[in-house]
């Protein structure tokens, strides 16, 4: 069995291909299948070299390595990636592996062991205290929203980890939001479709995480697509 690893990426941290390298051996040492990285940089970045590109390649077998001029957003970044992919099970987080490696290894044994079609992580208690407060009041609000509006077995939809299977991937590639909101609709076109089991699980952070303010300019587009994903007919 292949398990493929997306990353997708807009300006990433200082270090950031030292801390892929070492999360990949962390990984690789625990997961008794093999496993394929993906990373795709969405955009141009200056934090990018060809070096850092090169030490990547030299040190993790037949990483993929995607990349565009210009930023789309993490939805379609991912998409990409889940689209590059050759795995039996396919699971994405960001770049930094801001999740400790038991979370990104209890998704897989979730997805390897046939428990659901997709694993979905959700915020332990502690993830709240490493997020800004506008980015903490947008993810409360949403979850809220979603539990009412939606009623999906899971109200926490925006947890940066997740996993599914290759045939639940197919109906990831259906979906069309490029940025915040790609994995509420993936979600909820999953429940939507019927044909595929989800089942949350409560993932936790590393020390020290601590996560990017929110750009205001995606809030108003982002209350646009909740507004078309509440009103899209059921599959």
């Amino acid at each position: 069995m292949l398990v493929s690893v997306v990353l997708p990426c807009f300006n990433p941290p200082a270090q950031w291909e030292t801390n892929i390298l070492v999360r990949y051996r962390e990984l690789a040492a625990i997961i008794a299948d093999d496993l394929q990285l993906i990373v795709v940089f969405d955009g141009a970045s200056d934090q990018v070299t060809e070096a850092q590109k090169k030490l990547l390649h030299s040190g993790i077998p037949g990483i993929i390595i995607v990349e565009y001029e210009v930023n789309r957003g993490k939805g379609y970044a991912t998409r990409q990636g889940v689209k590059a992919s050759d795995g039996d099970l396919i699971i994405y987080t960001d770049i930094d592996f801001p999740y400790q490696i038991k979370s990104i290894v209890d998704i897989y044994d979730t997805l390897r062991t046939g428990q659901a079609d997709i694993a979905v992580g959700i915020k332990g208690d502690e993830y709240y205290s490493h997020v800004p407060y506008l980015r903490r009041v947008i993810s409360r609000y949403l979850r809220a929203l979603t539990g009412f509006f939606l009623a999906l077995p899971v109200s926490d939809t925006q947890c940066g980890l997740k996993g599914f299977t290759k045939t639940a991937g197919t109906l990831f590639l259906e979906t069309s939001i490029d940025r915040y909101l790609f994995d509420l609709e993936f979600l909820r076109n999953a429940y939507k479709n019927r044909k595929f089991s989800i089942k949350p699980v409560v993932v936790h952070l590393n020390e020290n995480v601590h996560f990017r303010k929110m750009n205001y300019k995606i809030i108003f587009p982002e209350i646009r697509n909740f507004i078309k994903i509440l009103l899209r007919p059921g599959r």
